[in-house]
């Protein structure tokens, strides 16, 4: 494949995954809800015709008249970029890539008809070359998913969420939707950082760019290790008041927090799972029509019944004793929620090891 007189190669030799379907890589709860959404008779039709309801035109001009367009003689690098990633994940239609002037580190892919990629100077300033690939490989991930679609509803049900709150229940109705769609958003995020580990495969850059946009451009600073480390505390730690406060902090959120990204995609690179796809074996593209909604569906569920089940959390640990019919549910709801221990009145949560801690 090849894009005008430029011969679409990677620079360097890495797997290719030709026919590659988006269900491959895509997150369990990402996965049930896109092929739900594909099965539906008409589906594309009627979201194209909302296209002269939402502000994509407007986009596609802002970025043209006010962005610079990525191409051999602008950002040749992010080009090469972009030409590997599709080449790589067999995409065969390159999006349109512009750079848009923000101090803000931040990457996007939007769009009904046609997806479009921008990233900011931020981004572009902030990255190595290996993580700025791993980024591009997310952002063309979105692309070969169709998330782009989903993603320019949401802005415009976001931004239709603000014009409308004055009136009380056509805001609540909004906003009913714009939360249940930014939990699929979250989920789509997770699907894209595994398509730009499949582009830049390469776990440790991958690592490094998510550590990056949390702390800047001071690597010599920081270390992984300890990063993800404060993925785990923040999964295991407290009682269920900061349970409550992570729902609460997520909610608004179109984007996953950056050390639980960083945790997710570590488990998932060390999982049989990307092994098959890294040794040729995974969902083609040809075989999509034939999925089934229910399949998926049941893996979206046996998913979140596992993330229960070995989740830290003191909410998802108390969710997973009451549905194994664990017994004193004032006792358990009461330890839990205040962070007291049960068996010595002295409180702590040194339960699990037969004693307290000092």
């Amino acid at each position: 494949m090849t894009d005008g007189n430029h011969e679409n190669v990677p620079s360097r030799n890495r797997r290719r995954f030709p026919g590659i379907s988006s269900r491959a890589y895509e997150h369990p709860a990402d996965r049930s809800a896109l092929v739900a959404l594909r099965k539906l008779t008409g589906f594309d039709t009627v979201f194209k015709a909302m296209s002269g309801l939402l502000p994509e035109r407007s986009l596609r001009l802002l970025f043209l008249s006010d962005s610079v367009r990525v191409s051999e003689a602008q950002f040749a690098h992010l080009h090469t970029m972009l030409l590997d990633a599709c080449y790589i994940l067999d995409l065969e239609k390159v999006p349109p890539m512009y750079v848009a002037q923000d101090p803000k580190p931040n990457a996007m892919c939007i769009g009904l008809d046609e997806p479009i990629i921008v990233v900011t100077t931020g981004l572009v300033e902030l990255l190595d070359e290996e993580e700025m690939r791993a980024v591009v490989g997310h952002e063309v991930g979105h692309a070969l998913s169709g998330h782009s679609v989903y993603r320019t509803i949401l802005l415009f049900l976001t931004n239709l969420a603000l014009k409308v709150a004055w009136i009380p229940l056509g805001n609540i109705a909004i906003m009913g939707i714009v939360t249940a769609l930014r939990e699929w958003f979250r989920k789509s995020e997770l699907s894209a950082d595994r398509a730009g580990l499949l582009v830049g495969q390469d776990l440790q850059a991958s690592m490094r760019g998510l550590m990056k946009i949390a702390g800047g451009n001071h690597l010599h600073e920081m270390n992984v290790d300890a990063f993800l480390e404060q993925a785990e505390e923040y999964e295991a730690g407290g009682d269920l008041r900061d349970s409550v406060l992570k729902i609460l902090n997520v909610l608004p959120r179109s984007h996953p927090f950056t050390t639980v990204r960083a945790a997710e995609l570590k488990r998932w690179a060390e999982s049989r799972e990307y092994q098959r796809i890294m040794d040729g074996h995974y969902a083609k593209r040809d075989e999509d029509g034939d999925t089934s909604v229910t399949d998926s569906f049941r893996e979206s569920v046996t998913h979140y019944a596992e993330t229960v089940r070995t989740s830290k959390d003191p909410l998802m640990k108390l969710v997973g004793d009451l549905a194994g019919g664990a017994g004193d549910l004032g006792g358990k709801l009461r330890d839990k929620f205040t962070g007291g221990g049960s068996g010595n009145g002295k409180g702590g949560s040194g339960a699990d090891t037969g004693g307290g801690r000092p």
